[in-house]
């Protein structure tokens, strides 16, 4: 059995890792041997996606790298399609697996389709609604024409039923970013860029969404927001350069530490340590769940509504009156209990191996 697994960014990785580790271990003690491929389709570039990183998350080097490069939605999900169709018609396949949301995911699963070859799809269900967002009008077309689903929650599983899909299809497995979590929880380390700060009490700041961060005025309003209601706690914000680009004097803000964008094991420590997360990442709100860490998403919607009915996340969207008081409810003590949902357990990517033995043979 040979499996093409496919990442275009950054936390794709995070999610693929885990699933390399569960095939090499069965691949030590089982039969049938699972050969397998990791293709990077480079839709991101990303300085920290370097060696250190694939130490962080103890995986081999991509096999391939496509290097398609950032460019428009439409071009650069033709030049993946492109591509990786080139890269198949030279290396034989019996099933290509995708994760996430990204436009790698859509476009690599189009292509292995029209080849006829199997398409399997982890974090398959997730839906927020939102039109707007690219990664919903991904999510659609990839469950479309997947053949197999492995779900994160038995929420995902309800979407897909409704769509149509069969109930042999879908495996509810839990979550492969939680399997990265787990392992790395006794490897993280604090980053450097912030040696010399007190941090006995602080807020982790993440930005990335363009409703966010590409309209300065949007963007400045937002930070100044979030500064004042700090009330005087440390606010530690990891900045993309380009996002950087747009704040002309940082002297302004007295609560906001900028630093560079952190390695894996960097960005966890301060995750598992802050007094909360402010945050319009999908990721984050299922890593904070796990860790029990308060997370305030500055989205009107999520995809991933089980990190609020169970998990400790909660919507903000663009309102600050809500931040303020979500903020005033961590300050004093009266946040929400929050628990752990089902199958996120660190065992997720143990789970897809065994069924895709299953499924596939």
């Amino acid at each position: 059995m040979h499996i093409t697994l496919i990442a275009g960014a950054r936390p794709n990785f995070v999610k693929i890792s885990p699933i390399i580790h569960a095939i090499q271990a069965h691949n030590e003690s089982t039969k049938p041997r699972i050969e397998y491929a990791l293709v990077h389709t480079g839709q991101h570039y990303d300085k920290q996606m370097s060696d250190s990183f694939f130490d962080d998350l103890n995986i081999p080097a991509p096999d391939v790298n496509l290097n398609v490069g950032s460019h428009s939605h439409a071009e650069q999900t033709a030049r993946i399609m492109v591509a990786f169709e080139a890269y198949l018609m030279e290396h034989a396949t019996d099933c290509v697996l995708v994760v996430g949301d990204v436009n790698s995911t859509m476009a690599c699963a189009i292509v292995a389709k029209k080849m006829n070859i199997k398409v399997v799809h982890v974090e398959g269900g997730l839906r927020s609604g939102d039109m707007t967002m690219p990664e919903e009008i991904n999510r659609l077309v990839t469950d479309s024409i997947s053949d197999y689903f492995f779900t994160t929650s038995e929420i995902a599983n309800q979407h897909l039923k409704r769509e149509g899909v069969s109930d042999d299809r879908i495996v509810l497995v839990g979550n492969t970013m939680i399997d990265s979590l787990v392992y790395s929880l006794d490897k993280i380390k604090k980053p450097d860029s912030i040696a010399g700060l007190n941090l006995d009490d602080y807020y982790l700041l993440t930005l990335h969404r363009p409703s966010n961060v590409d309209q300065q005025s949007q963007l400045l309003n937002l930070l100044q927001t979030v500064d004042r209601l700090a009330n005087g706690r440390k606010v530690i914000f990891p900045i993309h350069p380009r996002t950087e680009a747009q704040i002309s004097d940082k002297g302004v803000f007295k609560n906001i530490h900028f630093v560079p964008p952190l390695p894996y094991l960097e960005f966890l420590f301060l995750m598992k340590g802050a007094s909360a997360v402010i945050t319009d990442s999908g990721g984050i709100q299922e890593e904070t769940t796990y860790l029990k860490v308060p997370c305030l998403t500055l989205r009107p919607n999520t995809e991933r509504p089980e990190t609020i009915e169970i998990g400790s996340n909660q919507l903000i969207g663009n309102d600050m009156n809500a931040l303020a008081e979500a903020l005033l409810q961590i300050q004093t003590g009266r946040w929400k209990e929050s628990q752990i949902p089902p199958f996120w357990d660190g065992k997720a990517s143990e789970r897809i191996v065994h069924y895709l033995i299953k499924l596939l043979a």
